[in-house]
């Protein structure tokens, strides 16, 4: 499958201009040739001007009258990603969606060749990666960084718009509620609150504050609980109600209602049984959010996919017609063939499945957009000046710089003999620093990145800010290796120029073009980069783009969708097998089994099979570790950088399995650590890491993500104090993967999953991070006015220097009908504070806030409570506390008399939602043993009966019976179920019930595969 978002433009180009000459016969020749020149090379429409075209006029009228102009073929054709032009109308091409999670990343290109449609990468601003930008807690900032990523994407548009679209498909908003998410590096946070808020920023940001004009338009992906890559478009999301409205729809409807984004996209999961892309919830709830105009899109891929890994619709028709219906506007897929996209829907409207209404409903959601782009306006709207030359400018870098200071996380810092903590370093009093580990000297892009313009590297940042006052040792402390062919006593080799060459076993000797740096990234897996080139060995791939089975030391990072720069080293005797270990081997692959290097006769290294396969000798050049331990040893201070391949450790596509830090890795920092105890590790990677025995034994831990290319310049002023570190952690950081449970549990409530509800002991909990200042956490003032609580803290910093600190609210609720949080997020700020000074810190949320989703009534709750409030540093750390007093409701007991959703459960097992029907409303499915629990129902006296709505698509009959006091409880009543041949087919089905009074938890407990829609009891 072709990833998220990797699309292809259209192929073909607009037809012939319509040109129309005026006569004026009486015009002197100059002016008339003057006047003719001009009208031949300017379409008739740039001449007419059409209400659409009129800047004065509001925008729902110059749509409705571009709507009324276009046929209905032309209608059609708009419904596709690449958007064709219409030049009767003078309207140009529009493609959706250019990549900006952390900057401008990437498009495609229409006119490329040899590749029509390749992906062309923008060298402009690289940010943080956005788990990195999240660890920032900082609104503010996020503002400017989305309003950076704006501009640039007005000069990347202003120089082609054909390639440069403006509608980008950022941010991702999904939350990172499992750390093993392979996309994890691509969402702010765990927290909902969090992520919401930092989202609702980077969406301003790139809007602009024109009132009326977008600067671009930034697209919320991926609409919903998308947070696992293995079998993505085929995995369901099971979300009850509570978790889906308290957790995964917030940081969605946060940015939405504040008129922070302009769509979302839709995910490739399933979500309750039901595809993402077709989903009404793109209609009913996101839509309802907001009163503006929303433009809405498919993931790459849909609505195709709900014919094909789906299955869930049987033609493309029908798919198309089921996603226009949900309320998505535009069908990212096909890459630039629009025309399968054009035959579907004419298809649809031609039986019947779809009306010209719903058609002209999304193209005026389309159009209200580039309305809004300044796309009709005299020269493109108030942003429309702006030029390429606003990229990667001054003001970017420093806006850079600072985004890369303040995500860095201090995790660590103990005191050493006759100093009171690791860091900061003194740069008067440090006369040399080893900087090692495999990323002291390299920066790494992701798949959502931009091309760096420069690049400042660990070692480089240091080296800068020590300057003359000491001297740097730099190694990477990886191996290098050779590797020989014991039979022949050749090594194997690359080329030494930038173009590398294929290897291929044919020097006697082991020279530069046979050396080979081992990155390890853990789990056996590893990168090759050859010493003579510095370029990573990979799978040659041909000019024109085709697969080859051999080897080159051509590639300048691993990277492709097809990563195939990775390998093993796998013991076979007295040597080694070359295993290939890429992610995915390719789509034209066709020999699974080749897997291993072999030898050809003319040396060329082949892929083959392990029998096949020639066996290698490893020779060691160079022991990393021991490169790296000569230049610990008798340094002022040790600098460990190691962390994660962002094409490698996790990425789109592959989750990660195990989150501990790589094994040689681990190990080079146990070396270094035993060499030199002043030593500092930093950790550059993209999600949370399993750091136990560096958390024990290494005093100065410091975390950051892959942070663009002002990363070691950010380092080194962390490192010597130049900057505070201010970064908080946006995740928890567990002890061990057994702290987490299956990738697939999306029930955050019953799994204890998050800060919200983890009982255990992190690592380092959510809103972890250290300062080089202390702070002094005053009394709270909590007030309660008008249904906004204000809580006024003071906080002093009572250290050296002036530093940041996060100030976080958190509530708990000590009383509730239902399972509350352990503690919750509700407000937070980041306040500078100087030595000896205090600020007074506001914070405030609002008592609707504190609602929950009340499946008994269907609607938010605020019940009758006292909360604490908690003021804090983080989740663990909390300063100071206080109390609430909430005046709300009682929540009634349960009438389970009346008709009862089974989604609407309280507690279950074995149980999951699944689609109703395609088109709406939830069902519960379970297996043998399985059962939902409802709570506290007031059975009252009399109830004689039980009816459920339940399906049963295999054959054969079931029981769905009706407990008391728990699943195994006393047995009120049995429902048989007989098959009734398909999972949409419900039948009404009653049994006779007895001793169902009083104050009563009810289960319902499913003998075997069923699907229960809703029940209720009968008197």
């Amino acid at each position: 499958m072709l990833p998220d978002e990797r699309r292809r433009p259209r192929t073909d180009h607009p037809g012939a201009r319509y040109r129309r000459f005026a006569r004026r016969p009486l015009i002197p020749a100059l002016a008339a040739a003057a006047l003719a020149a001009s009208l031949t090379a300017a379409p008739a429409a740039a001449r007419e001007t059409h209400p659409f075209q009129n800047p004065r006029l509001p925008v729902g009228a110059r749509v409705d009258d571009l709507l009324k102009r276009l046929t209905l073929d032309e209608k059609i054709s708009l419904l596709h990603q690449y958007q064709p032009a219409i030049p009767r109308l003078g309207i140009k091409r529009f493609k959706t969606g250019t990549e900006a999670l952390h900057g401008l990343a990437w498009s495609t290109d229409v006119n490329s060749t040899p590749n029509p449609g390749a992906v062309r990468t923008a060298t402009a601003t690289v940010f943080p990666q956005s788990v990195g930008l999240g660890a920032t807690w900082n609104p503010d900032l996020m503002k400017k960084v989305g309003s950076a990523v704006g501009t640039e994407a007005r000069g990347y548009n202003k120089e082609n718009s054909d390639v440069w679209g403006l509608q980008l498909w950022a941010p991702v908003v999904n939350l990172l509620r499992d750390p093993r998410w392979g996309r994890n590096e691509e969402g702010y946070s765990e927290d909902a609150l969090l992520s919401g808020l930092l989202a609702t920023a980077y969406g301003r940001g790139i809007q602009g504050d024109d009132p009326r004009r977008l600067k671009a338009a930034p697209v919320l992906k991926h609409y919903l609980a998308n947070n696992n890559e293995i079998r993505r478009d085929q995995t369901s999301s099971s979300l009850r109600p509570r978790v889906k409205k308290e957790y995964d729809e917030v940081p969605f409807k946060l940015p939405v209602s504040a008129d922070a984004a302009t769509g979302i996209m839709t995910a490739y999961n399933l979500v309750n049984g039901r595809p993402a892309t077709a989903h009404a919830d793109a209609r009913d709830v996101v839509r309802s959010w907001t009163d503006r105009t929303l433009f809405n899109v498919t993931d790459a891929g849909g609505p195709n996919n709900l014919v094909g890994s789906q299955k869930y619709y049987g033609t493309l028709a029908e798919a198309d017609a089921a996603t226009l219906k949900a309320g998505v506007d535009s069908f990212t897929t096909d890459d630039t063939k629009s025309e399968i996209t054009i035959a579907a829907v004419k298809e649809a409207l031609g039986k019947g499945l779809l009306a010209e209404r719903d058609v002209d409903t999304a193209v005026r959601h389309i159009l209200d957009l580039r309305v809004r782009l300044g796309e009709f306006d005299p020269g493109g709207g108030p942003y429309g000046k702006i030029t390429k030359d606003v990229v990667d400018g001054p003001e970017h870098r420093r806006l850079a710089r600072q985004a890369a200071t303040e995500q860095m996380v201090l995790l660590k810092n103990q005191a050493l003999p006759g100093k009171a903590e690791a860091l900061p370093l003194d740069a008067a009093k440090t006369g040399k620093v080893a900087v090692v580990g495999p990323l002291s000297d390299t920066l790494y892009t992701d798949w959502y990145s931009g091309a760096l313009p420069y690049r400042v590297t660990p070692l480089d940042g240091i080296k800068r800010r020590l300057g003359t006052h000491g001297t740097v040792a730099g190694t990477e402390g990886v191996d290098r290796i050779a590797l020989k062919d014991p039979g022949t006593g050749k090594y194997v080799t690359g080329g030494a120029d930038a173009d590398g060459d294929l290897l291929k076993l044919s020097s006697p000797t082991a020279d530069a073009t046979a050396q080979f740096d081992v990155f390890d990234w853990g789990q056996g897996v590893m990168t090759l980069r050859n010493a003579a080139n510095g370029k990573t060995v990979g799978r040659y791939v041909k000019p024109d783009g085709s697969w080859t089975d051999m080897f080159a030391n051509d590639q300048a990072q691993p990277a492709g969708w097809f990563v195939q720069q990775m390998f093993k080293l796998e013991p076979s005797g007295d040597g080694y097998l070359l295993r290939y270990a890429g992610y995915e081997k390719s789509e034209s692959w066709a020999e699974p089994d080749k897997i291993y290097a072999r030898t050809a006769a003319d040396g060329t290294l082949l892929l083959g099979t392990k029998e096949e396969a020639t066996t290698f000798t490893r020779e060691v050049v160079r022991s990393g570790v021991d490169e790296a331990v000569k230049a610990a040893t008798g340094a002022d201070a040790a600098v460990v950088v190691v962390g994660s391949m962002p094409f490698i450790n996790g990425r789109e596509n592959h989750d990660r399995t195990a989150t501990a830090l790589a094994e040689g890795q681990s190990e080079l920092v146990k070396a270094v650590r035993k060499a030199n105890p002043n030593t500092v590790v930093v950790v550059e990677n993209s999600y949370p890491t399993t750091l136990n025995w560096e958390q024990a034994n290494v005093p100065a831990i410091l975390w950051s993500s892959h942070a663009g290319a002002e990363t070691g310049n950010a380092l080194a002023s962390v490192l010597f104090g130049d900057a505070s570190p201010s970064g908080r952690l946006p995740q928890t950081w567990y002890r061990s993967d057994k702290d987490l449970p299956d990738i697939l549990d999306y029930d955050i409530i019953k799994s204890d999953r998050t800060y919200l509800y983890f009982k255990g002991a992190p690592l380092y909990p959510f809103g972890h991070g250290l300062s080089y200042s202390t702070f002094q956490y005053g009394k709270p003032r909590v007030q309660n006015k008008g249904g906004t609580v204000t809580v006024t803290v003071p906080v002093t910093n009572t250290g050296k220097v002036a530093a940041d600190e996060v100030v976080q609210l958190y509530t708990h609720q000590k009383t509730s009908r239902v399972k509350q949080p352990v503690k919750q997020l509700r407000a937070f700020e980041k306040v500078r504070v100087a030595p000896g000074r205090t600020a007074a810190v506001t914070l405030d949320f609002r008592v609707s806030d504190l609602a929950h989703w009340d499946v008994t009534r269907n609607k938010w709750t605020v019940e009758n409570s006292e909360h604490d409030v908690m003021v804090g540093a983080s989740s663990s750390d909390i300063r100071q506390r206080g109390s609430l007093s909430v005046r709300g409701e009682t929540v009634p007991a349960r009438d389970l008399a009346r008709p009862t959703r089974a989604a609407d459960f309280d507690d279950h097992r074995g149980a999951e939602l699944v689609d109703e029907t395609k088109a709406s409303g939830d069902a519960v499915a379970a297996g043998a043993g399985g059962w939902i629990r409802f709570a506290g129902a007031d059975l009252r006296s009399g109830l004689r009966g039980v009816k459920v709505r339940a399906a049963k698509e295999s054959a054969g009959g079931t029981t769905v019976q009706v407990r008391l006091g728990g699943p195994a409880g006393r047995l009120a009543g049995t429902v048989n179920v007989p098959s009734t041949g398909d999972r949409y087919a419900y039948r009404d089905l009653t049994a006779a019930v007895s001793g169902a009074t009083g104050r009563q938890d009810v289960y319902l407990v499913f003998g075997g595969d069923v699907r229960l829609s809703s029940f209720s009891f009968t008197r």
